[in-house]
């Protein structure tokens, strides 16, 4: 048990700097093991480098049967503690409890979506390739849970006297205490999930093509068209979704015409090839890399051979997951504007003075002038803005 509270210490609460409880529990495990080392520990020393010169004369003044396993494994914890917080962070070190934690195969949908390059729509592809995989959802206790679970709020007071004691608590009994407090923490844990068994997120992609994916579209007053589907070409990080997973989707789509999936998935083909083809030509074969599962750095060679740009990895996937959905969903909301005030509303167009195009006189195509009869400058946003579209 001495084992198990020093991985905790170190392992549930390395994010922050906890240096004095990591000490205590030093003294405890010294405690508990009954062991009395030759020279004091100093915990004034704060590098590993100078705790390891004063663990090497500890080793060179004890006896050779004093020196068991758990005493080894109490000084190397004392030299691993004073390890810089950044360093634990990164895991640089993996005790045995870290390493349950590294190899369980379940996680929270939060946490691993913080970790993947395209965030929680990596998480799809994921599932899409291993469907054992399961994600357990970020549990906490909320004011509800102890207003309405039986037995919570009692157990929250208790930890809370229990807390209160262990700070004044020292040696052994300051040992049992913090041992009481994990398994009275656990303990809540264990009354939610009676209570309110979690819920497990389990094969969205599969289900993508029995989902109703229907909508109703308003413009609001500044202009801006706002729908109100399960999924809109409007909003970019609905695009990036269905980018990140555009194969298994279309698979899945693939020759199902009485879906609502395969027709989402053939606009999306012709908002790709509209926007990105012939404009952005970069941009377009960034895309289908991305989509045939192509890794950054080859992408990135790949890029280069072809257009002769080299940017950094960390840049393709900002335009892979920020800059490429944004513009298709500028042009999408473009598209609807046109369609709807050339079919469903009279809208009024205006020719630019600069490059002679007639477009819709709306503030998505032409700022605001006060002062201009119609209320627009006579020049598009494009020629004002001399908006310079990829031609190589």
């Amino acid at each position: 048990m001495a084992e198990l509270e020093t991985d905790l210490l170190f392992d549930g609460e390395d994010i922050e700097d906890n240096t004095e409880q990591n000490n205590e529990a030093i003294e405890e495990q010294l405690i508990q093991e009954e062991i009395k080392p030759a020279i004091k520990l100093d915990y004034t020393l704060e590098t590993p480098e100078e705790r390891n010169e004063l663990v090497k004369k500890i080793i060179e003044q004890t006896p050779p049967e004093r020196l068991t396993n758990k005493y080894l494994e109490i000084l190397s914890n004392y030299i691993v503690f004073a390890m810089d917080k950044e360093e634990r962070k990164q895991k640089k070190i993996l005790t045995d409890n870290r390493m349950v934690t590294v190899n369980k195969r379940e996680t929270s949908f939060e946490g691993l979506s913080g970790k993947l390059e395209n965030g929680e729509d990596g998480i799809y592809n994921m599932i899409a390739n291993d469907k054992n995989i399961i994600f357990t959802p970020k549990i906490s206790i909320t004011p509800e849970d102890v207003a309405t679970i039986p037995g919570l709020k009692d157990l929250r007071d208790a930890i809370t006297v229990v807390e209160a004691e262990c700070k004044a608590a020292t040696g052994k009994r300051k040992y049992l205490l913090k041992k009481q407090l994990i398994e009275m923490r656990q303990d809540q844990y264990v009354m939610k999930n009676a209570y309110h068994p979690p819920m497990y997120f389990s094969h969205g992609v599969k289900s993508f093509t029995s989902v109703s994916l229907s909508e109703h579209i308003t413009i609001d007053e500044n202009g801006v068209p706002h729908s109100d589907g399960l999924v809109t070409f409007f909003d970019p990080k609905h695009i990036s979704a269905l980018l990140c997973n555009y194969s298994k989707l279309k698979e899945d789509a693939w020759g199902k015409f009485w879906t609502d999936s395969y027709y989402l998935m053939e606009d999306l083909d012709e908002l790709i090839e509209r926007t990105l083809k012939d404009d952005y030509p970069y941009y377009y074969d960034l895309l289908i890399y991305k989509i045939d599962g192509k890794q950054n750095t080859e992408i990135q060679e790949l890029l280069y051979e072809k257009h002769g740009i080299k940017y950094s990895v960390e840049y393709l996937s900002s335009l892979w997951r920020n800059k490429i959905p944004k513009l298709l969903a500028e042009q999408a909301q473009e598209d609807y504007l046109v369609w709807y005030y050339t079919t469903q509303e009279h809208g009024k167009w205006k020719r630019c003075s600069k490059c002679g195009q007639v477009k819709l006189a709306h503030n998505r195509f032409f700022s605001k002038n006060k002062t201009s009869k119609d209320g627009f400058y006579s020049i598009c946003k494009d020629c004002r803005n001399h908006k310079t579209k990829e031609k190589n």
